[in-house]
């Protein structure tokens, strides 16, 4: 059919100057160029040539003029290959370290037998960019599946440990897993670039306090924290709240716990610091808050230990009869 229809436009009579104002605006809008030669490999027809390439001012252009000697070699090499009518061949061909050329060749016989070589050039650049990207995405997702995945084993084991009936643990493993999920959501949002830190307490807090949302307050800079800060200071956060809700006097006395985000400088280095204020009731019973049943449990690993760990920082974790704090201060540019 292809063949057919060159025949048409040779008997119609058509002028080149015509058959190159129809289908240029195709070709243009492909991206593609085309290259016609005859069987000694003189070029007779070359259209839309990417910028990549100029067309020599003097003389008959060649392979070798047009894409210099190391493109023209991989271009014979394949155009030896190809032996008779309807024989095909391609090659990409990489230029600098972003532009990625297909070029297709096949070869086309007239009616007057003689074989032609039609050499379709086609820009990848787009479409192999957007499969480096993939790729690295997909490196991404795993490693930071594997991350996760660490994570979980290491919360499973340690609330295993701290934990004396198969309820407790249930219940304790489901809370912090729900923690984790909360801010892979996040993070998934934003295209994986990390959570910011008021929607990380919004989001840590709201499913233990849903009618009580106000007794959080949240002051301070607003940072986008990494992915590996936004999981660790997530888990810190939920550890933080869920004893706040069952040891401390939260909803008894109404008193508001606050939380702190600040730049700081540290040693010269960008430096985030995140801090906790929970005021108690004076009034409360003294026997649910104190240093030996908030710290005898896997919750203050997670703070004292765990979470610094992780971000590369260091944390102090204070309680006594009138206050409970935590205070964290690690790396702005912490590695994942």
């Amino acid at each position: 059919m292809q063949l057919q229809h060159q025949l048409t436009w040779q008997q119609a009579g058509e002028s080149d100057d015509k058959l190159q104002g129809f289908f240029m605006p195709a070709l243009v809008d492909l991206g593609a160029s085309i290259i016609i030669q005859n069987a000694a490999r003189d070029y007779l027809f070359v259209t839309n040539l990417p910028s990549t390439w100029e067309i020599p001012a003097s003389g008959k252009p060649c392979d070798r003029s047009l894409f210099g000697d190391e493109i023209a070699d991989k271009l014979r090499t394949i155009k030896d290959a190809i032996k008779k009518s309807g024989d095909k061949a391609h090659i990409e061909i990489a230029v600098g370290s972003e532009d990625v050329f297909e070029f297709r060749v096949q070869a086309v016989s007239l009616s007057q037998g003689d074989m032609h070589l039609v050499t379709t050039i086609i820009d990848r650049s787009e479409e192999r960019h957007r499969e480096r990207l993939l790729r690295a995405l997909l490196r991404e997702v795993s490693h930071r599946s594997k991350n996760l995945l660490a994570i979980i084993q290491s919360i499973a084991l340690q609330t295993a440990r701290y934990s004396g009936t198969l309820d407790g643990f249930l219940n304790k493993f489901r809370g912090r897993l729900y923690s984790l999920s909360q801010s892979q959501d996040l993070i998934t949002d934003s295209s994986w670039r990390g959570a910011y830190f008021r929607e990380l307490v919004e989001q840590q807090t709201q499913k233990y306090l849903p009618e009580n949302a106000h007794l959080v307050v949240v002051k301070g800079d607003d940072v986008l924290l990494t992915p590996n800060a936004s999981l660790h200071i997530g888990l810190a956060l939920h550890e933080l709240i869920v004893n706040a809700v069952s040891h401390g006097s939260l909803l008894t006395s109404r008193r508001a716990i606050e939380v702190t985000c600040s730049r700081v400088l540290v040693d010269g280095h960008d430096s985030l610091e995140v801090f906790w204020l929970e005021k108690l009731d004076p009034s409360a019973n003294d026997s649910l808050v104190n240093e030996e049943t908030l710290k005898g449990h896997f919750g203050s690993t997670v703070l004292e230990r765990v979470v610094p760990a992780s971000v590369n920082g260091k944390a102090q974790y204070a309680i006594s009869d009138k206050e409970i704090s935590y205070s964290l201060t690690f790396p702005l540019d912490v590695a994942e």
